[in-house]
């Protein structure tokens, strides 16, 4: 046997751990023994079901046509596994190469992929987290809990922060009839993700929906009964605003605490890692055994200048498990890189939202199809001369001609004659989005530099 089959053999036996057991540590697993894996293969999940759809829970479910206990993802392949659901990781020997559990046990590895996603960021007032009737949304049991609560026909509901999901459960509100009021400290819903210019065009299908859309502020403080049920909010403008129900949608945090002290460059930012999804330890020097893939992965891709993207998207996590396997299992000779173009999907008010590219890096936008008056069209987002972005209000047809603009460095503004009508008059104008230095709600791609590390240091794509 010639050495490089010898090494190639020997990366398909042994022992692989999985610590993730949603969306990309599923579709990982698959792709490991699809692609020849016969070793030991272990998931360990720290929910006690197996691996879930979440979109479906601020949209179908909150509507009341889905249940939460039937979004199980379906299998592609069955596939021989060892499951470890229902027990968190709690932290991890990189020199025994040992995962350890929260009950006390811990798991060998050969290969380690990580896969832990983000979990939603909790109202920061744990007495008024408690009150019964403030919720947030993430898990199957939030998505429970949160459904019961709307089918028993609350009085208002009060929603903290206009980002994707947020604004998902406005809609869903008011499909129910239910009264809802909705605060966003930005000036308007989605500038975090796709900037003022769409903001605005959200803000508007917000009002026209009946939506109690209040900007600009922030909710001072939850206010409980004497039975210790959520009655009202205080905003910052010095408004009241009762509600029964209150959910809380303030963005994501990046499930990385229980690597502290394990040597990988991992922080609340992510996990630091090449294109080929191998990790950074905190030296910024690459591993070839430990791995990361999904919402909790940060990589660099060359379509965006390298930046190092942590992308909160359900293709991207499904694309980069896929990679991430794929070079778990093979020889630097046979390894490829993540280079996808991200994408993301809202439907919200009845109007379906797109994205391909990352929108938050575009200083301008311009629309080159449609109307936004009538709330169908393209915009596309400009950087540094080129097309970085686009997204589409009920018009996702187009969006793979943009995505090959994308790909191809194509230059902006854009000048072509398209067969769907352009608006008169409408060139390139700024994109408005917020100081990335202030916090806002629901950005789906954080772009988090080009070091691998807290560290000022900068990388270099490899020349050929």
């Amino acid at each position: 046997m010639a050495v490089d089959d010898f090494h190639a053999w020997l990366r398909r036996e042994g022992r692989i751990v999985i610590v993730g057991a949603s969306l990309a540590g599923l579709r990982a697993a698959e792709t490991l023994r699809a692609e020849g894996f016969t070793g030991s293969l272990t998931l360990i999940g720290d929910e006690p079901y197996e691996p879930y759809d979440r979109p479906p829970l601020s949209k179908a479910v909150l509507l009341g046509k889905a249940s939460p206990a039937h979004t199980e993802l379906p299998r592609r392949r069955e596939f021989d596994a060892t499951w470890r659901l229902g027990v968190p990781a709690s932290g991890l020997d990189m020199v025994a190469k040992r995962v350890l559990l929260a009950d006390g046990d811990a798991v060998e590895y050969d290969r380690l992929l990580i896969a832990t996603g983000v979990r939603a960021r909790p109202w920061p007032h744990e007495a008024e987290a408690q009150l019964d009737g403030v919720f947030a949304l993430r898990t199957r049991d939030d998505a429970v809990g949160l459904h019961r609560r709307m089918a028993a026909s609350p009085r208002r509901v009060l929603v903290v922060g206009a980002g994707f999901t947020g604004s998902e459960i406005a809609s869903a509100c008011r499909d129910r009839g239910i009264d809802v009021t909705v605060t966003e400290r930005a000036d308007a819903p989605l500038v975090g993700a796709l900037g003022g210019v769409i903001g605005a065009v959200a803000a508007d299908l917000h009002r026209e929906n009946g939506v109690d859309l209040r900007t600009g502020v922030t909710v001072t403080a939850l206010e409980g009964d004497a039975a210790g049920r959520v009655r009202c909010a205080h905003l910052s403008d010095g408004s009241v605003v009762e509600a029964d129900v209150v959910v809380v949608s303030l963005g994501a945090i990046r499930n990385t605490e229980w690597l502290a002290g394990s040597g990988l460059g991992a922080g609340p930012r992510g996990i630091a890692c090449d294109a080929g999804c191998r990790a950074f330890d905190i030296r910024g020097i690459v591993t070839d055994d430990v791995y990361a893939a999904g919402d909790v992965a940060r990589s660099p891709n060359a379509l965006f200048n390298y930046q190092f993207l942590a992308l909160e998207h359900w293709g991207n996590a499904v694309a980069q498990a896929e990679i991430a396997a794929h070079n778990m299992i093979s020889v630097s000779a046979e390894r490829r890189p993540h280079m996808g173009v991200p994408s993301f999907w809202s439907s919200q008010f009845g109007v379906n939202i797109k994205s391909v590219g990352v929108p938050s890096m575009g200083d301008e936008i311009m629309f080159t199809q449609g109307s936004p008056g009538e709330r169908r069209f393209i915009g596309v987002y400009g950087h540094q001369g080129r097309v970085i972005a686009a997204v589409s209000f009920d018009n996702s047809r187009w969006l793979e001609f943009y995505e090959r603009l994308i790909r191809t460095g194509a230059p902006f503004p854009v000048d072509f004659p398209t067969v769907d009508r352009r608006p008169e008059g409408r060139g390139p104008v700024p994109a408005e989005f917020p100081d990335p230095s202030l916090p806002t709600h629901g950005p789906t791609v954080t772009l988090s530099g080009y070091s691998p590390t807290d560290q000022q240091m900068v990388f270099t794509p490899a020349h050929s």
